[in-house]
């Protein structure tokens, strides 16, 4: 797609006089570019400085870049959804029709009527469901977490989407901790170099989509409100381009301000680094991503390193557009269901799955017989070859977990050190879905309050300083109550008494044999001393 020939993260110089001002919610529609015109070289570039450093070419990490540059800028042009036309001419030209149920007027992630639809009753009892979860939100991931990660595997209900995915990314939570914090956001000026791109590519995010189809249009406004204050609050982040295409499908089912915190959360949390300078966390994981389809599909792996297919040559867009650009719609929904309860093995899966089924047999093996052919097939995933309710249950069955995952990145990080050096962002910053940023928010309070922090559980003070006086008052001062036990630790407990246990048994069973066999031996030696 268009917007990806530029998926790094930076753009024209500082004191260009292409920058643009920001756009309040109330400024005319935006003008549109001509899009006749070529671009000139600059503003289509790989952008951040660290991938454009002229100095260090020769550098492991330059070669990287550069690899980087010409998988991303390939990439552009591609699809049928029009995401590449950016022109309001061809939208309008069109045979006006009703949207689909996902708001779609056209493009390869149009849905038909056809499409099989959950009857009204079942709907309902799911949402009945969900409400009931989101009014003790807190004790359901704490004590029945494995029932919301099933509730989120069979699809959340459309009417409810918006409010889940917040409480589960607990991007929620953040919004009510920084009130007027967008707004304050929206109303600094913001760093020229970005407002250019951002305002370049709102066109390109869903064009046949009825929110983003005008010119200048509340949800093209809305987009611009998102990216520019996302580049405030990180400018040493600022922009990239993947990252429009993620803030236009939150502001689909949320409003600009749920949305902005959504997408920090993602961004924080869920993938930190996909778009930092360099981007090479999306680099690593795509070396994960590649040992990972070895264990899962020899066969494909063994196809791609045939043809010397680099990972970063397809999955780029997969994983940091998080796959918004590549599935049917009704796939995209369930997949974000479950990335937002799951993390990133949840991207993982869905690309390995993806690339089994284009590439995990001999017959769709003997349709790609070279490379071109290849990056046809893994660039252009027909709609009708994927089935909303086979795909899922083939990434739920799919054995990858989150500790396979880490265990794979910490083989990688290695490799890479040895390679290309020290990488610049921090791998272990990745939280595995709602579970681990629940932990992480419990951490956070206990740290907070100075004390101490079980596993999900009651934050204990710390103890106090020993007294050797008895205190002034009458009254008997109570030690801190300790924490209750984790499983873990009840279960190593009571490994060890089995053990002990086992030991002791052994033990004076072969003292008792050894004493017995002892008595055998001496009692003849006893009868012939009487003979004699």
């Amino acid at each position: 797609m268009a917007e990806l020939s530029a998926l790094t993260t930076s753009g024209p110089a500082p004191g260009d006089p292409r920058a643009a001002p920001s756009i309040p919610p109330s400024s005319p529609p935006l003008p549109a570019p001509n899009v006749s015109a070529p671009e000139s070289p600059g503003e289509n570039s790989i952008a951040k400085s660290s991938l454009c450093n002229d100095n260090a070419a020769d550098t492991p990490a330059a070669r990287s870049a550069s690899l980087m540059s010409g998988t991303l800028e390939s990439l552009s042009g591609l699809g049928d959804d029009g995401s590449s036309i950016g022109s309001d001419s061809e939208i309008n030209g069109l045979t006006v029709r009703r949207t689909d149920r996902y708001g779609f007027l056209g493009g390869s992630q149009y849905s038909d009527s056809s499409e099989k639809e959950t009857r009204v009753e079942v709907a309902r009892q799911r949402e009945v469901k969900w409400l009931d979860m989101f009014r003790h939100w807190d004790k359901w991931i704490k004590h029945r977490f494995q029932k919301v990660k099933l509730r989120c595997r069979k699809g959340i209900p459309s009417s409810l989407r918006s409010r889940a995915w917040q409480l589960l990314s607990n991007s929620q939570e953040l919004l009510e901790a920084n009130p007027g914090k967008f707004e304050e956001l929206e109303r600094e000026p913001g760093e020229a170099k970005w407002l250019d791109i951002i305002e370049k590519d709102l066109h390109r995010q869903f064009p046949f989509h009825e929110m983003f189809a005008a010119r200048g249009g509340h949800g093209q406004q809305d987009l611009f409100r998102i990216l520019k204050a996302y580049t405030i609050y990180r400018p040493d982040e600022g922009y990239c381009q993947a990252q429009a295409p993620v803030a236009a499908v939150l502001l689909m089912h949320m409003p600009a301000e749920q949305a902005f915190w959504c997408l920090v959360q993602i961004c924080e949390k869920y993938l930190p680094g996909y778009y930092s300078a360099g981007l090479e966390a999306i680099q690593l994981d795509g070396e994960i991503f590649f040992s990972l389809l070895r264990r899962t599909c020899p066969m494909a792996y063994r196809h791609l390193k045939k043809f010397k297919i680099d990972p970063i040559l397809y999955m780029t867009e997969w994983f940091m557009c998080i796959f918004s650009r590549t599935l049917p719609w009704a796939c995209v929904l369930r997949v974000w269901d479950m990335f937002f309860c799951e993390g990133v093995k949840i991207v993982f899966r869905v690309g390995l799955v993806l690339l089994k089924q284009m590439l995990g047999s001999v017959d769709k093996l003997r349709e790609v017989q070279g490379m071109y052919e290849t990056m046809e097939r893994l660039r252009n995933i027909s709609p009708d070859s994927i089935r909303e309710e086979v795909l899922v249950q083939e990434i739920i069955m799919l054995p990858v977990t989150e500790a396979l995952i880490e265990r794979e990145c910490t083989v990688q990080v290695r490799k890479w050190r040895e390679s290309r050096g020290e990488l610049t962002h921090q791998p272990g910053r990745r939280l595995h879905g709602t579970r681990a940023v629940y932990e992480c928010k419990r951490r956070a309070a206990a740290i907070s309050s100075g004390g101490s922090f079980s596993f999900l559980g009651s934050s204990v003070p710390p103890p106090g300083p020993l007294r050797k006086n008895p205190p002034l008052s009458g009254h008997q001062v109570s030690a801190p109550a300790s924490p209750a036990p984790t499983r873990r630790e009840r279960f190593s407990i009571s490994l060890f008494f089995a053990c002990l246990f086992l030991f002791y048994f052994l033990f004076f069973f072969l003292f008792a044999e050894s004493n017995s066999r002892g008595w055998k031996v001496a009692a003849p030696e006893s009868a012939q001393t009487k003979r004699r």
